[in-house]
């Protein structure tokens, strides 16, 4: 079955890497494009980044599935400002950190490009939509107005590439950022932070991902950790330790204080 004709929750459990076509790049906005398909392969089969774009868009409900069991570390929440007046969250997907932030501050903007993911974030807001609002944006174009918030952050999104904010999202995140902090939640390049200025936090313990249940963990694995699944098959469980799926777990962060 195509990527395409998947409403909602998938059948399959085809491999990311595999799961999408040249075919489904029509999915994409302009701007979109743009960011995505400029200078780099245009096939999705062969450019992993532009596989992970069609997920938000194509399969929004899945991408929410992982994220349910990519639990943050709790100090992580503990760290952060327990209130402030303003917080705008850039790339907030499926709502991993909206949530938890919603009832932090008087007023939140969250930024997401991605429109199935504005749309299921908006279902799962809507009782606390009076001071929040979800809007559509760029890391390198926010759409709000130089210091709109004490609190500007962003979780897993920002990377050092242009597509996917670098430097000028970056400059954009301290631009809204009024007197208090901009933070890089679960960074993916926290070097990159560092030499630009950033306070680097890793917390410690053990973390694993943790699925609603064996199968689950099973059927995500297939999707989007493969090269793991023999193991947590014979593992048997369902919360399965980010060192069998060879990634960093969600237990960092970098923040900058801006005066």
């Amino acid at each position: 079955m195509k990527a395409t004709e998947v409403p909602g929750r998938s059948t399959t459990a085809t491999p990311l890497r595999q799961r999408y076509s040249h075919d489904d790049l029509r999915v994409l906005s302009a701007d979109e494009r743009a960011r995505f398909l400029d200078g780099g392969p245009t096939d999705p089969q062969q450019n992993p980044t532009l596989g992970w774009e069609l997920l938000y868009r194509l399969e929004p409900e899945l991408y929410a599935r992982l994220v349910q069991a990519e639990r943050l570390h709790p100090a992580i929440l503990e760290w952060l400002p327990q209130h402030v007046d303003r917080i705008v969250e850039v790339g907030a997907g499926s709502g991993r950190l909206t949530l938890p932030l919603v009832s932090r501050c008087n007023d939140l903007t969250a930024i997401e490009p991605a429109a199935p993911l504005r749309e299921l974030l908006r279902d799962k807001l809507r009782p606390s939509l009076t001071h929040v609002r979800l809007i559509s944006g760029f890391l390198d174009a926010l759409p709000v107005p130089d210091r709109s918030a004490e609190l500007v952050i962003a979780c897993s999104v920002l990377t050092p590439e242009p597509a996917h904010g670098g430097d000028p999202g970056l400059s954009e995140m301290e631009r809204v950022c009024a007197a208090g902090m901009v933070v890089v939640v679960w960074p993916n390049h926290p070097e990159w932070l560092v030499e630009r200025g950033y306070r680097y936090l890793s917390f410690p313990g053990e973390m694993a991902m943790e699925f609603a249940s064996f199968e689950e963990a099973v059927e995500l694995a297939q999707i989007f950790y493969p090269e793991a699944v023999s193991e947590i098959r014979a593992r048997g469980e369902r919360r399965v330790p980010y060192e069998i799926l060879g990634v960093n777990p969600p237990r960092d962060l970098a923040y900058r204080v801006i005066a």
